[in-house]
């Protein structure tokens, strides 16, 4: 059994509730949708076969307990779910980022869906699978990269209409280099949005179009 993986490599969680904590990154290679503000452009095409047992191997040798699996678009992959049931059953804590166009109920209970709705400037808003919001689990993450006020304001309407009472976090960022994060805080403090801001914390240690970081 084997994945198309892009990468592998450890790191610190930049995103999530889980920011700062040391990372193991599962790469996977191939997506579905060309975001405009990608900044793993790399992912789409650039890959290679690796087998689920080579995939754990790696894992356990870079001893850390936490390990996403990220893309690309990782429920792309027919043999993810299997890995990720392989990770849980090893006590691994497992987090899984999907742009929200696939069926996340593909990812086994035990691991975090981090799902990530994409906002109109990314282009590809109309390619949301409305249906995974009640596919939900209490655990997952909900991100929302905003560009500028209309994404603000979409995103907005969805938290409060959509997401709120269904207890899961959510989690707002602004397009690196493009809306300063500093108007978004502002913003979502105006509005009282209960919701949790982010900066992509690896882009401000590292180079910001580093990779395997």
């Amino acid at each position: 059994m084997t994945m198309n993986i892009n990468e592998t490599f450890v790191s610190i969680q930049g995103e999530s509730s889980f920011t700062g904590l040391p990372c193991f990154f599962i790469r996977a290679a191939g997506c579905n949708l060309r975001c405009r503000y990608c900044d793993t452009t790399y992912a789409q095409s650039e890959g290679g076969e690796m087998s689920l047992v080579s995939l754990m191997d790696a894992v356990a040798s870079a001893r850390v307990p936490l390990v996403e699996l990220t893309g690309g678009e990782p429920l792309l992959q027919p043999k993810a779910p299997t890995l990720i049931g392989m990770l849980l059953e090893q006590d691994y804590r497992v987090l899984v980022e999907t742009n929200g166009s696939l069926d996340i109920s593909l990812i086994p209970e035990g691991a975090v869906t981090i799902m990530d709705m994409k906002c109109p400037s990314s282009g590809e808003s109309g390619r949301i699978l409305w249906e995974n919001i009640w596919k939900l689990r209490p655990d997952d993450e909900v991100k929302f990269v905003i560009s500028n006020r209309h994404d603000y304001e979409w995103a907005r309407g969805i938290i409060q209409e959509q997401l709120l009472h269904r207890g899961v976090k959510i989690l707002l960022s602004a397009v690196f280099g493009e809306l300063p994060p500093g108007r978004l805080v502002t913003w979502m403090l105006q509005d009282r949005l209960p919701t949790r801001f982010q900066l992509q914390i690896h882009k401000y240690i590292w180079p910001h179009d580093a990779r395997g970081v």
